[in-house]
């Protein structure tokens, strides 16, 4: 778990603030102390977890455009970070077949202007840029992709995403490292983070199966699931953003070591395809809740298979996933049920990271 007092009085910049998981980080970072900033477009959904949790309370935000790197390098400058979270992205597959030039204009460009900026910016001492379990060149493996596998991607997000790993891993030898020519200092450490399917509450993003469910609950009408037989590591969002805080700790302390990349996924047995998913989530959740499959064998190329070998982030990080699936869909039903029930959606997301903190061990010891 990240340490309880290190995040007291961090400053602590966060990129795609205002998104799902970028809501989720800003609200436990500020729960353990730290003085947080944030820099993102606005929220693209209506509702937001943003907007409903209050997430921009005693957080500075700036609204603006990781393609633009004059935004980019004002932030940074005025945040002035001692740890920077690079959230900032187009996060959806069949989006970057819409909109290929947008996708590696934000995930591509966007992280070369946050790392130049960090360049040029004295202070930052931990720098972690999320990626994404579709960085890896997929072959359909039956094993888990591990840190040391090519990356690739058949689709535009994808790619960008492998992208944004080889630009990652460039400036860091390059401006971050004893060898570079340039070297910027041995106390800044950069890694990348790639993290699975992450699922919770609060999350409206389209083309995502809990939230398209939640969606079709609220009509009546059937979820729609297009690829029922595709596998994924689906995870509950704090697991990812456990690893996130306790890889920047560790690159506060020991850069050297830690400056590299590192997967955050639930365990291989708990990758499940999406019909799985699908059966579990209308069972809990009852009230003729039901699914069916629309998938008409044209839509645009989707890896079949995907998992991740997280044996590094446990040997050396110490880190482990908490949650089994199951409870993993558990917790993000009740957070929806609680939330169309009037709770507050602050008290809610408050709730489960207190809850998640008090777990102990790998569930699967």
């Amino acid at each position: 778990m990240p340490t309880t007092g290190f995040w007291k009085g961090k400053r602590v910049l966060v990129t795609g603030h205002t998104g799902f998981k970028g809501s989720w980080l800003c609200l436990w970072l500020k729960s353990r102390g730290a003085e947080v900033s944030g820099l993102s477009l606005a929220p693209h959904t209506i509702p937001s977890l943003y907007g409903l949790a209050g997430v921009s309370d005693g957080l500075s935000s700036t609204i603006g455009d990781i393609r633009d790197s004059g935004v980019v390098l004002t932030s940074v400058r005025k945040a002035r970070p001692e740890i920077i979270f690079h959230l900032a992205a187009q996060a959806l597959v069949r989006a970057s077949y819409r909109d290929p030039v947008s996708t590696y204009a934000t995930n591509v460009m966007g992280t070369v202007h946050l790392l130049e900026a960090t360049r040029v910016t004295e202070g930052v001492r931990a720098v972690v840029v999320v990626t994404s379990d579709k960085c890896y060149e997929n072959r359909e493996w039956v094993w888990g992709y591990r840190e040391s596998d090519p990356v690739g991607g058949h689709d535009p997000y994808s790619s960008s995403k492998g992208c944004a790993e080889l630009v990652t891993s460039a400036y860091r030898r390059s401006f971050f490292s004893a060898s570079s020519a340039t070297p910027v200092g041995l106390d800044v450490g950069l890694a990348s983070a790639r993290g699975g399917n992450v699922i919770g509450g609060g999350d409206w993003a389209e083309d995502r199966i809990i939230p398209d469910f939640v969606r079709a609950i609220s009509r009546g009408a059937p979820l729609q699931v297009r690829h029922p037989g595709s596998i994924r590591p689906w995870q509950h969002v704090l697991e990812p953003l456990a690893g996130y805080m306790l890889l920047a700790e560790q690159l506060w302390t020991r850069p050297e070591k830690y400056a590299e990349a590192w997967n955050f996924g639930p365990n291989l047995g708990e990758a499940k395809p999406v019909s799985w998913i699908a059966d579990y989530v209308v069972g809990r959740w009852g009230d003729g809740a039901r699914w069916e499959n629309v998938g008409s064998g044209k839509e645009p190329h989707e890896a079949r298979s995907l998992k991740l070998d997280c044996s590094h982030a446990r040997a050396e990080l110490g880190w482990a996933p908490k949650l089994d699936l199951r409870k993993t869909l558990d917790w993000t039903t009740d957070w929806y049920r609680g939330w169309v029930r009037g709770e507050r959606p602050l008290d809610l997301v408050l709730g489960q990271i207190e809850g998640y903190e008090k777990l102990e061990g790998d569930f699967d010891g």
